[in-house]
């Protein structure tokens, strides 16, 4: 199924993203709910991804530094492509920016879907929110910006 991937303003989708976030991180992850929303979200470029006539159903975000994160796809959306498209936007609008280095911490479970897309892990494994995670990097070339 096709869905929008658009970009999403804080002030005016929050509640939109954050229920997305909250349902991935917060309820089926169980990530505590404090850490959730951060001072990035206000300066971050987000994406939502909305299914014709429907309600959002994932979110993802990039900083200015190329750091990219806060990824949810709602459960029953996954394995549909959605996660891939927005990830390649993410990397689009970071070459539009003239950004080249790219990062993310990667969910180890979530590892292998982030190295199709080019990353590559950097470093040790290390918790988040109780989570195992794993820096992965991503240099555009010069073709790329």
């Amino acid at each position: 199924m096709k869905v929008l991937i658009e970009p999403a303003d804080w002030a005016s989708r929050q509640a939109d993203l954050l229920r997305i976030r909250f349902a991935v991180f917060v309820d089926e992850q169980g990530v505590p709910a404090e850490l959730e929303h951060d001072e990035d979200d206000r300066q971050a470029l987000h994406l939502i991804a909305t299914p014709p006539g429907g309600t959002p159903v994932a979110t993802a975000r990039i900083l200015s530094d190329g750091h990219i994160g806060r990824m949810a796809v709602l459960p029953g959306w996954r394995k549909k492509g959605i996660g891939t498209a927005m990830l390649r936007d993410l990397i689009g609008l970071a070459a539009e920016r003239g950004i080249s280095d790219l990062f993310l911490n990667a969910q180890c479970e979530a590892e292998s879907f982030y190295r199709r897309l080019g990353f590559k892990p950097e470093g040790g494994i290390f918790k988040d929110a109780g989570i195992d995670h794993r820096r992965m990097t991503l240099k555009l070339g010069p073709d790329e910006r």
